[in-house]
């Protein structure tokens, strides 16, 4: 039997990571960390600090890094992304099977928090249609909205009303949602927004969330979009790669 936990890391920054967290790190027997590439070597060299600093001297905790499986980037998207979690269910599949062939316990530090955006529970699904013997738990972390309504002082809703959250790719593609008052926007690959009318619209922008290199910006649509979108390009060629939300309500 494998006990696999899912442990939320937040965004970057490691005073994040909860006290459940840090114990579900030191009871593990193998914590498995994907590598994305020189662009994003940012982000295990973040778990890494973390797996260095809030694993205990005593602890018999295993690290093993591995190279994540590429998307393919072509036009179906969902099928796309089928395939990709199942690539990569077969490389977790692997990875336990040889470091630990008799069940044990497993973690993976996932940006965020597991149940937002996140696809690593939809993976360890396919692990036991798979057949593999699993228990999955999951630690939950600060997920990039409460960062972003933190670092800016807001609250995420306006007074008595609803909050949606989608991606960029479906406010790209489908506009403003109907009766949203507030619209929390979620993997854009760059500037969704544009597609709006930007009047009555404001918004509070951050990349990087967590870490020594955030970057906040807010106010109405109409005056910042140009200023968000020359940040985001520079701060992605500055980096390599980037991470960034955003929060737009109607005024």
């Amino acid at each position: 039997m494998i006990h696999l936990s899912l442990i939320g890391i937040g965004t970057g920054n490691p005073e994040h990571v909860t006290l459940a967290a840090v114990r579900a790190l030191n009871q593990a027997d193998l914590i498995l960390l994907p590598r994305k590439g020189e662009a994003k070597s940012d982000l295990i060299d973040l778990r890494r600090l973390l797996c260095r600093d809030l694993l205990e001297a005593s602890s018999r905790t295993r690290v093993v890094e591995f190279d994540l499986p590429c998307r393919d980037a072509r036009a179906d998207y969902l099928g796309a992304v089928d395939d990709w979690h199942g690539a990569i269910a077969e490389v977790w599949a692997d990875l336990m099977a040889t470091h630990l062939p008799e069940g044990g316990r497993v973690g993976m530090l996932i940006w965020g928090d597991p149940s937002l955006y996140d696809s690593s529970l939809r993976i360890a699904e396919r692990l036991s249609g798979k057949g593999q013997a699993l228990d999955i738990r999951v630690e939950p972390g600060i997920t990039s909205l409460q960062a972003l309504t933190a670092a800016h002082c807001i609250p995420l809703n306006a007074l008595a009303e609803p909050v949606l959250i989608t991606t960029g790719r479906r406010l790209r593609e489908r506009g403003w949602p109907s009766d949203a008052e507030s619209v929390a926007v979620m993997l854009d690959s760059g500037g969704a927004f544009q597609a709006l009318p930007q009047e009555d619209l404001t918004i509070w922008w951050g990349a990087y969330l967590g870490m020594d290199k955030q970057c906040l910006i807010d106010g109405p649509l109409v005056d910042v979009a140009a200023t968000i979108l020359e940040r985001r390009a520079a701060l992605r060629e500055r980096h390599g790669w980037i991470m960034d939300v955003y929060l737009l309500r109607r005024v």
